[in-house]
């Protein structure tokens, strides 16, 4: 019997045969800083619930009351019947706490960028996107039909450049805090950039929302911009807020347009109302408990220290994303698989989530973790480094 699509086969091989072949892991536990994987407990360094809120108390229940209110399907898009009292509630909580007038929600985070950037451009307009963009985002800028521009990481200098040639409608897309690097934009230059050649700025702050700033406003509230500043304004609510979902946030004008053109939201199942209720929650602990803030902080700190101390080289990093350039993509994934035989989580992130030659560790830590944590981490980091030569 001959096997459908075998070219896929050798496809796969040359995946395997690169150090690139990605493996889910089955976890039977609630979210948190200890995970159970094939009948073992490990500690957890590679989640994005940076506050830990995932399976915070207040949360959980906020969840199951929504559900007994609710139901557990939304049953429709958000324009047809599914557009829920928690859903338009959580809107107008997170408009306010972004400062911006509206915002609007979306189903992911993905669907999210796509469907921004295809609202606002098309053929003959230009888009300008950081070379370490989110896949979303680019895939978003390539799939709007515009003139697709990419800038050098975080140069404000080369983004002038490309858009002093542009004509159209021009949108400069970035993320706040870059995924895999965990460094800051330069959103204060990007905006003068954007502003002095007539372009729309687009921010994604999956990762900065709830985690930077006094009051966890993000990038936008780290440097001090205002919604004229920063006309888009994309988060999630799966990481820093520990549910699920996205957000846009900005004009009146712009969520109206996006209500109107945006096809992954108008063709597209409303989130739960339930996921709803729990984000109105952990929204408002996110706000109100800086010191989940301040000890990603401190934690961050302490790590980088210890790795400094090992010689890792630890890249440049301000988030509680901590990335180890390793560079073999081979090496990366023993040097996982040896944490994790010492009962630590860490994944190794290799091309194409990352350019070639550049494979990393990517540590990121929760406001659950303690110091105790993160020395055991640095001590099995020590070992494994020596032992996957």
């Amino acid at each position: 019997m001959t096997l459908p699509f075998p070219e896929l086969a050798s496809d796969l091989d040359d995946i395997a045969r690169q150090g690139l072949y990605r493996s889910r892991r089955v976890i039977a536990s609630p979210q948190g800083i200890n995970l159970e994987i094939d009948g073992k407990t490990v500690v957890n360094f590679c989640s994005n619930d940076y506050l830990g809120l995932a399976n915070h108390a207040d949360v959980v229940n906020a969840f199951k009351a929504g559900a007994d209110r609710y139901g557990v399907g939304s049953g429709s898009a958000h324009l047809i019947c599914g557009h829920s009292a928690a859903h338009h509630a959580l809107e107008e909580e997170l408009a306010e706490f972004t400062g911006r007038d509206r915002a609007l929600l979306f189903s992911t985070g993905y669907m999210a960028n796509i469907g921004v950037i295809s609202a606002l451009l098309g053929r003959g307009d230009a888009v300008f996107e950081d070379r370490l963009n989110h896949a979303s985002l680019l895939d978003g800028g390539l799939l709007s039909g515009a003139r697709f521009k990419r800038y050098a990481h975080a140069d404000a200098a080369d983004l002038g450049t490309k858009l002093d040639k542009a004509l159209g409608r021009k949108l400069v897309v970035t993320d706040g805090v870059f995924s895999m690097d965990g460094d800051f934009a330069p959103l204060d230059e990007l905006a003068v950039a954007a502003k002095k050649h007539g372009a729309w700025l687009m921010v994604d702050d999956a990762h900065g929302l709830g985690v930077i700033g006094e009051r966890g406003g993000g990038i936008v509230e780290h440097y001090g911009l205002s919604q004229d500043d920063v006309p888009v304004l994309m988060g999630t609510l799966g990481k820093g807020l520990g549910t699920f979902g996205a957000f846009v946030a900005g004009s009146e004008l712009l969520i109206e347009t996006l209500i109107q053109k945006a096809r992954t939201y108008i063709y597209t199942t409303a989130l739960p109302a339930s996921v709803a209720e729990a984000t109105r929650t952990s929204l408002k602990i996110a706000i109100e408990e800086s010191w989940r803030r301040d000890k990603l902080k401190q934690l961050s700190e302490r790590f980088r220290r210890g790795a400094g101390q090992l010689g890792l080289q630890v890249m440049e990093s301000s988030s509680a994303i901590q990335p180890i350039l390793i560079g073999d993509s081979q090496r990366a994934v023993d040097i996982s698989n040896a944490l994790l035989n010492a009962g630590f989580l860490v994944s190794a992130i290799r091309p194409p989530t990352v350019p070639q030659g550049s494979a990393r560790l990517r540590v990121t830590f929760s406001a659950l973790h303690e110091q105790q944590h993160v020395d055991r981490l640095l001590d099995a980091l020590g070992k494994a480094i020596v032992g996957c030569k």
